[in-house]
């Protein structure tokens, strides 16, 4: 007998769920991922915070995917840390989803700054 009750008290309960359809609902549940939406890029002048100082950083699109950039506040001898602030922050603020900034040229101190350029790749 509480076999019987067990069984038609589950039945009761889970009629009402299977009858829920998602699609009636106007609810679409899909596994299907979209293409990352493109990055517009335009010049930028942040403040970046790294290893527990600010930098300047200027970046600035030029065509072909590629940005000039620049890491103020640095010393010439801080050319590894230079690299490292410009290519994080371009897959920060300029590459699309799963990409990461890449150097194109060797960096330049000049005026206090790290020069280079760097694309998404």
């Amino acid at each position: 007998m509480k076999t019987l009750f067990a069984t038609t008290a589950i039945l009761c309960l889970a009629l009402p769920l299977a009858a829920c359809n998602n699609e009636a609902n106007g609810v679409r549940i899909s596994a299907e991922k979209t293409a990352p939406a493109p990055v517009v890029a335009r010049p930028r002048s942040e403040p970046i915070f790294y290893n527990g100082k600010t930098y300047q950083l200027d970046f600035a699109p030029t065509g072909a995917g590629v940005f000039a950039m620049a890491v103020g506040g640095m010393s010439a001898k801080q050319e590894k840390d230079a690299v490292a602030v410009a290519t994080s922050s371009l897959r920060y603020f300029a590459c699309p989803e799963g990409k990461t900034g890449k150097l194109t040229n060797k960096p330049a101190y000049a005026g206090g700054a790290w020069k280079m350029q760097a694309r998404c790749a």
